[in-house]
This record gives structure tokens, C-alpha cells and sequence, in this order.
């Protein structure tokens, strides 16, 4: 078996809106997690199919899945978020 195996990806997440599924995927990427999204070009191509599809998916190595499951959270408390206005930046 490889060394860099890190198991096989499972799904982490799931949207109907593929933007969503990239900007999460990043986050991860920056934390260090691999992932990729599965299905956004066709959900893109007919937003019809997007829940006969189950909408793109977010998928990471098994080994990585409590990880990822951790940044997702943080981002989903808005710990990723940008201040609104001007003031906060000096």
C-alpha cells in the first residue's frame, strides 16, 4: 500500500449551490485537509438536476474526515467570516 494513502473520500458536505462547495473546499485546503468537489459542473449545466443529484459534493480522505468536520464547523460559526465594514481594517 502507498504511504500517502489516506484512505478512500467520502462526502463531508453537500450543496446545491457548487460556489458554496468551492468556497468551503478552500477553507479546508488552507487548513491543511485535501478535498476536492465532485458534481458542480453538472449541477451548473442544469441547476434542474441539482437535487435529483444531491448537489455538488465536498469530499476528503477518510483519515481527514474528523478534521474537516472540525473546520466546518468553524466556518458554520463564522469564524472565517471578514468584518463588514472598514473600521475593522487599520
Amino acid at each position: 500500500m502507498n504511504a500517502d494513502y489516506a484512505g478512500d473520500y467520502e462526502i463531508v458536505a453537500r450543496f446545491l449551490n457548487p460556489t458554496d462547495a468551492y468556497v468551503l473546499c478552500s477553507c479546508l485546503k488552507m487548513a491543511g485537509v485535501p478535498a476536492l468537489v465532485a458534481d458542480a459542473e453538472l449541477v451548473q449545466t442544469n441547476s434542474l438536476w441539482a437535487v435529483a443529484l444531491g448537489g455538488a459534493r465536498l469530499l476528503v480522505p477518510a483519515l481527514h474526515v474528523a478534521e474537516a468536520r472540525e473546520v466546518i464547523a468553524a466556518f458554520n460559526r463564522g469564524e472565517y467570516a471578514l468584518p463588514d465594514d472598514d473600521a475593522a481594517v487599520k
